[in-house]
């Protein structure tokens, strides 16, 4: 799991891939053309950051006949987001819970 998310950070670390995983939520399922137009790197280089991308599962390929398609896959950045990013947010939301507990309290009152 940790190997993982390490490819997961590894390829969210360029901002190309990042550009290239925006492409792909804006809109899924394009063919390598689609994702080079007006990109300023080579087909070469855009395969290559493709298939980091592929490595580390935030992108999954369906070939369509003869044409490779290229989809988001988001479950490993909810999957960061829920280790790294969620449990620091829980202490936040309790003392959001406990402030509405109070206030509900005061009005009761």
């Amino acid at each position: 799991m940790a190997a993982d998310h390490d490819k997961v950070f590894k390829a969210l670390a360029d901002p190309a891939r990042r550009l290239l995983l925006d492409r792909l939520f804006a809109e899924n399922g394009q063919a390598l053309g689609a994702l080079c137009a007006g990109l300023d790197m080579t087909r070469q280089a855009v395969t290559k950051h493709l298939a980091v991308l592929e490595e580390a599962n935030l992108i999954a390929v369906v070939w369509k006949g003869r044409e490779k398609l290229h989809y988001l896959n988001p479950v490993p950045i909810q999957e960061i987001a829920d280790r790294w990013i969620a449990k620091f947010e829980r202490g936040r939301l309790r003392l959001l819970a406990d402030l509405k507990d109070k206030l509900e309290g005061e009005s009761d009152g």
